[in-house]
């Protein structure tokens, strides 16, 4: 009886291959531009046909290859990166895994041409089907071109598999985008079905180049990140909360300038958003990882787009910290208040944190803003701007948000641009008894009375809960509460969480619950709506989430439930206060929720709205 264990063919192994490899034509457009960009072009062109369906090419001015190295380039592991085991670790360029050039020609027609600059002629080469039917010298100019025809005719099933011609252009058009961020000096254009769909010319900086790729809206509103740690450095540029995008295609996160879709680096970056954005909202992020090659594993995934780090959790943290440091030292930027850990709104600190990291780590595998005004102090005119009465700092503490980071996240951050405060502004009064109307010559500002409320709320309630301050006021009367029994279990296995933000409550017979004490600023709630508010805020799937993802949760709906209604008349001395409590907080551009507390008309929209401009 023969064996049934047998080696595969070349030619079916390159296929193989190339399944993990080249999923579709931006596959292919990506493996070209990096090995492009690693041979040092800084003009490049990509050209495709149908959306890349049918052919791809790309032509760069790089070193180009000599005549002998040109056939070489596609036999599978064949490099000029490596020559030993350990130099896979010490690779600077854009990694090794040896198999995109002989995948692609496994799967179409590929013809390369290639010229060193020394030398007087170029090598011509045409692979079908993973063998070699042409090699010959051929006049060209320096550098390499490569075009792609025939895409996936030897694997028609996989071509059955490609969406519609605008779908696979766009995919491809994204991995262009993806790389020209990461490398402004390079200039990099774009033709689909002979026309011109971009044309990046060459930046000075990354700042340049977002501005030329992503517009320079988008670039004028992002905040500058900047970061260094233990031989690691970030640098890039967030979004505020009030910039936000549905979905997460916007969060452009690069690992020694290669772009990663990496579990752990998002997790860090919406750990730094939390409660910030809206829930199923996302910022735009554009990060630059840059650390030692020997740190990071780039070949762990046969597209290499993802990473393993040697130490992931400092990793993570420092995502947190550049991320929280460029949220916090926007021009909007204030006093923080004394704890230094929780009350800042430091997302890098405290037992909810920790619990987040080991949630990332564990799924970690080889597969605050302080927005005030967004108008600068030196806009306004000053005859128009109400003077602030002195701040209290009895409450908040004195310590500034800036050393807050600096002992929690031992790095240093900028000192914030000088900015208005809402105290500073003329107050003009209510709209629908719900909006809080500010005035200044360079524009107009709306506060939500409930948003901004309930923000000043949730980090009080943050700030005693993490210094274990004592926040609850004892009922004269306790109040028993008669419970469900999966309500009344629930309930009594949080007793420490509800009494860390107040609520003390106690077993009160079979079926029931007694409360002693709420929270003081929650002394106008009835006991019986603020457990009532809590049970129905958890589903039974959240009933099962985390100590820390639980007290959390409370503290918004408490916050969300105490804070000042809408349609509600308020005093002029109730508007100051909150006023001054707004200005106070490390982050006060959204409510718990994520929705904004402010929205600024600049005096130029107003003057576009009655036909002025």
């Amino acid at each position: 009886m023969p064996g049934i264990i047998h080696i595969l063919p070349e030619s079916l192994t390159n296929r193989i291959a190339a399944g993990e490899v080249v999923e579709r034509p931006a596959s292919i457009v990506k493996e070209l531009l990096e090995n492009a960009i690693d041979a040092g072009a800084d003009d490049i062109v990509i050209e495709l046909e149908k959306g890349g369906c049918t052919a791809v090419r790309i032509v760069d001015n790089g070193t180009g290859m000599d005549a002998e190295d040109v056939p070489l380039a596609f036999e599978r592991y064949a490099t000029s990166k490596i020559y030993q085991f350990d130099d896979i670790y010490s690779v600077r360029s854009f990694g090794f895994r040896g198999e995109a050039l002989p995948s692609i020609a496994s799967i179409a027609h590929v013809e390369m041409t290639s010229r060193r600059r020394e030398a007087v002629a170029g090598t011509k080469i045409i692979i079908e089907a993973g063998a070699v039917k042409e090699a010959t010298a051929a006049g060209c100019p320096v550098g390499t071109a490569v075009s792609v025809t025939r895409i996936f005719e030897p694997v028609p099933v996989r071509k059955k598999f490609l969406k519609a011609e605008a779908t696979e252009q766009g995919a491809c058009i994204d991995v262009i985008v993806r790389t020209a961020l990461a490398h402004p000096s390079v200039r990099i254009k774009a033709v689909a079905n002979k026309r011109d769909v971009l044309n990046i010319p060459a930046a000075r900086d990354a700042a340049e180049r977002i501005s030329l790729v992503l517009g320079l809206d988008f670039a004028e509103k992002v905040l500058p990140v900047q970061l260094a740690r233990s031989g690691m450095t970030i640098d890039g540029f967030v979004s505020p909360p009030d910039l936000t995008r549905s979905n997460s295609k916007q969060l452009y996160c690069y690992v020694n300038r290669r772009y990663v879709r990496d579990h752990l680096l998002n997790h860090a970056v919406m750990t730094a958003y939390r409660r910030l954005i809206e829930a199923k909202r996302y910022p735009a992020v554009i990060l630059f990882i840059d650390l030692p090659p020997e740190d990071v594993d780039v070949n762990v995934h046969p597209a290499k787009m993802e990473v393993r780090f040697r130490n992931p959790r400092e990793v993570y943290d420092a995502i947190v910290a550049a991320v929280w440091g460029a949220l916090s030292s926007s021009p909007l930027a204030a006093i923080a208040r004394e704890n230094k850990a929780y009350a800042s709104g430091n997302p890098a600190s405290g037992r909810d944190y920790q619990t987040r990291v080991g949630e990332a780590l564990k799924r970690y595998t080889v597969s605050p803003v302080n927005e005030r005004l967004p108008f600068s102090r030196g806009r306004f005119d000053r005859a128009y701007v109400k003077a602030a009465a002195p701040v209290s700092r009895q409450e908040y503490g004195s310590t500034a948000v800036q050393e807050q980071v600096r002992e929690t996240m031992q790095e240093p951050i900028r000192e914030p641009v000088p900015s208005i405060t809402l105290g500073d502004l003329h107050y003009l009064g209510q709209i629908a008894e719900t909006y809080l109307v500010f005035a200044a010559t360079s524009g107009m500002i709306l506060v939500d009375q409930h948003a901004a409320h309930e923000r000043i709320l949730f980090e009080k309630f943050k700030a005693a809960s993490g210094s274990h301050k004592t926040i609850g006021q004892q009922l004269l009367i306790p109040e028993v509460i008669s419970l469900a029994p999966k309500d009344l279990r629930f309930i009594l296995d949080n007793v420490e969480v509800l009494a860390s933000i107040g609520i003390e409550i106690e077993a009160f017979g079979g079926d029931a619950v007694v409360v002693k004490a709420v929270p003081s600023v929650a002394g106008q709630m009835e006991p019986r709506g603020i457990i009532m508010d809590i049970l129905d805020e958890f589903s039974e799937t959240e009933r099962a989430s985390s100590v820390a993802d639980k007290r959390e949760k409370v503290i918004v709906s408490l916050a969300c439930k105490a804070a000042v209604k809408a349609n509600r008349r308020m005093a002029p001395e109730e508007v100051t206060a909150l006023c001054r409590d707004l200005d106070r907080l490390t982050h006060g551009v959204t409510c718990p929720h994520g929705r904004p507390v402010f929205v600024a008309f600049p005096t130029g929209d107003l003057e576009k709205m009655f036909k002025r401009k």
